[in-house]
């Protein structure tokens, strides 16, 4: 044990929690970089990893991190104890991962209790993705993941019989389905707890759209009395701690550009298992620059969401649906908010690629729950739009949720700076780059910026005249509208025959 005077370095490290000492200290004490120690301030403590390049420290001095001094409470000058301490038993679980062994559910246990407690550094935990990825996660190892990303989480306690939810893989423009599927189905007495996220490469997540007309924060406590007073929320699962490891992984995963299905499946199943999902409807787009690029890989993916769920005595149905275009008009927050609120609206703007898909997908969960026969389900779902039921329920869940029940779309605005791209000939469009049209909207700001992203004129399909209007780009920035006009060019979104 070695007794230290702390020195406040008001930098957030992220991840495991970090302490910097001496370099000479570190030498003639035997420590070494990435080393574990046990970090105690008065009756707390914590482990922490080693850093030895701090070049301002003194022997005596200890650079605490501001992970580690708000945790503890210390100040400059206190007295710090560091103990060293050894490896954690789960980092010879992940070896064996990456030697090829299937793991046994305590291991995962253990290495999910590890990597919520802070225990595993960010190269640890790389070091599991990329075994996860490289050798895959059987579904006995999948299962135990799940429990295990469950149990160390948050839940949602609701005392109902049915609970609805709906999941899409993700990596369509513009589609905003579940902000239409949710009151759809709430409007009809079904509970339906929606915990979505925020973008990480799109230019807009559903809670970064949700966002625009309502809080969507909250603790498991707080979200319990929305979802029983409305039936319904549309809540962002990063606030509700659901899935703590899950979310550490992600961060791992994301510049990585990893995406290990046994990890994927995992942070799927168990974000509707903490909610008290029984009924789950899973999207699957499919097409050239979606996640899916067949329909054999749509296929397989069912197949393993139905035998995870069987685990968990979930009912799931999957729906394979068309990933190769946006869907909506509007890109980037307001813009997508706008849209929902048209469609509900039944505003003659409101975009029928996305009421389609919305009311499908809400039919087929109205007949998974049994609430309608086999093939009557998007009628009844079409009739709660038609009938301002749907818009009202989703005005009742805006405001529990903290928004203004009498927003309007034209409320929410649009930034000042635009560019538009245009028609370059007669034709019809046989192609709309998803992928470049992401790139130009995060370029214009989206989602930090919730006026910024594009709204489209046209669609695939459709027949065009030479220097007709086909999308336009918005943001609030100047320098970043002309970003978006550079990467326009370049990238050549639109394709006409």
């Amino acid at each position: 044990m070695f007794k230290l005077k702390a020195k406040i370095i008001d930098i957030e490290t992220g991840g495991m929690p970090v302490i910097s000492i001496n370099e000479t200290f570190a030498n003639r004490n035997d420590f070494h970089g990435m080393d574990r120690v046990l970090v105690s301030f008065k009756d707390k403590s914590l482990v922490a990893a080693v850093d030895t390049s701090e070049k301002i420290l003194s022997e005596d001095e200890i650079g605490i991190f501001e992970d580690v001094w708000k945790k503890l409470g210390i100040k400059n000058g206190d007295e710090i104890e560091i103990t060293p301490i050894g490896k954690p038993e789960s980092t010879k679980y992940i070896r064996k991962k990456m030697d090829r062994e299937e793991l046994f559910d305590k291991e995962i246990r253990a290495i999910v209790k590890d990597i919520v407690d802070e225990k595993l550094t960010d190269v640890e935990m790389a070091a599991f993705v990329s075994a996860s990825y490289m050798e895959g996660l059987s579904m006995s190892e999948t299962v135990s993941l799940t429990k295990s990303i469950v149990e160390t989480g948050g839940r949602l306690k609701l005392k109902k019989k049915i609970i609805a939810d709906k999941h899409s893989i993700g990596g369509v423009p513009g589609n905003r389905v579940t902000m239409v599927l949710v009151p759809i189905i709430a409007s009809l007495g079904i509970t339906i707890p929606k915990t979505s996220s925020r973008a990480i490469t799109s230019p807009s997540g559903t809670a970064d759209t949700m966002e625009v007309l309502a809080n969507v924060s909250f603790s498991t406590d707080e979200l319990a009395k929305i979802v029983n007073k409305t039936g319904g929320c549309i809540a962002w699962g990063g606030a509700i701690n659901l899935a703590a490891a899950d979310d550490k992984l992600i961060r791992i995963r994301h510049p990585l550009s990893l995406d290990p299905e046994g990890l994927m499946l995992a942070s799927v199943m168990a974000k509707k298992v903490a909610v008290g999902s029984n009924h789950v409807i899973f999207d699957l787009p499919i097409g050239e620059e979606a996640k899916l690029q067949s329909i054999g890989e749509a296929r397989h993916l069912e197949r393993e969401f139905k035998k995870l769920a069987e685990n968990f005595k979930m009912k799931v149905e999957t729906l394979v649906t068309d990933g190769n275009n946006p869907i909506g008009n509007g890109i980037g927050p307001n813009l997508e908010a706008r849209d929902v609120l048209w469609l509900l609206k039944n505003d003659r703007r409101g975009p029928l690629d996305l009421r389609r898909k919305s009311t499908l997908l809400a039919g087929k969960l109205l007949e998974l729950v049994g609430f309608a026969k086999e093939g009557e389900g998007q009628k009844i779902a079409d009739k709660q739009v038609d009938n301002g039921k749907a818009y009202k329920k989703f005005m009742e869940i805006i405001e529990a949720q903290g928004g203004n029940p009498k927003v309007k779309p034209e409320d929410l605005h649009v930034g000042e700076f635009t560019c538009s791209y245009e028609a370059e000939k007669y034709g019809k469009i046989s192609n709309i780059s998803n992928h470049a049209l992401a790139k130009i909207a995060r370029a214009a700001g989206s989602p930090v910026d919730k006026e910024a992203g594009i709204y489209l004129f046209k669609h695939y399909g459709e027949p065009v005249k030479s220097g007709e209007k086909i999308f336009t780009v918005y943001s609030k920035s100047e320098r970043r509208i002309e970003r978006a006009i550079k990467l326009m060019r370049e990238l050549n979104p639109i394709s006409i025959e």
